[in-house]
């Protein structure tokens, strides 16, 4: 059963807020764990979504974007991804071909999503190219 913080986050109401200047230092840290935590793992994590576009009003969540070499690489890191304060949805990940999708969550708010996708695919292009 999902404790309280995990249910109030996901059922969380979408809230867009004015830009906030600590969004890319909340990515930047949360990548250098991430990259500390699991070296070798990821050939590069990016700041995607709105959070990404300096001056632009957003939900406040960070989007992050991870490459991974293969989706059997992005389905073994999400035990040590969920082990490390991130949560996943197996029912919403078997709907998805191109990505893997997680959550870290704090006081039933979402604080970051994070979606692996294969480094240099189609859809790693596709959500930069959606950022920039």
């Amino acid at each position: 059963m999902a404790d309280d913080s995990l249910t109030r986050a996901i059922s969380e109401e979408v809230r867009v807020v004015p830009y906030d200047p600590q969004w890319p230092g909340l990515f930047i840290a949360e990548r250098n764990r991430l990259l500390a935590l699991l070296p070798g793992r990821f050939a590069a994590i990016e700041h995607i979504g709105s959070t990404a576009v300096p001056g632009l009003a957003a939900k406040p969540v960070i989007d992050m974007l991870a490459g991974v070499s293969a989706m059997s690489e992005a389905d073994a890191l999400l035990g040590p991804l969920c082990a490390n304060g991130y949560e996943t949805s197996a029912e919403f990940n078997a709907t998805l071909t191109d990505r893997r999708w997680l959550m870290r969550h704090a006081n039933g708010k979402r604080t970051h999503h994070l979606h692996l996708v294969i480094f240099g695919s189609g859809s790693w292009f596709s959500h930069l190219q959606f950022r920039d």
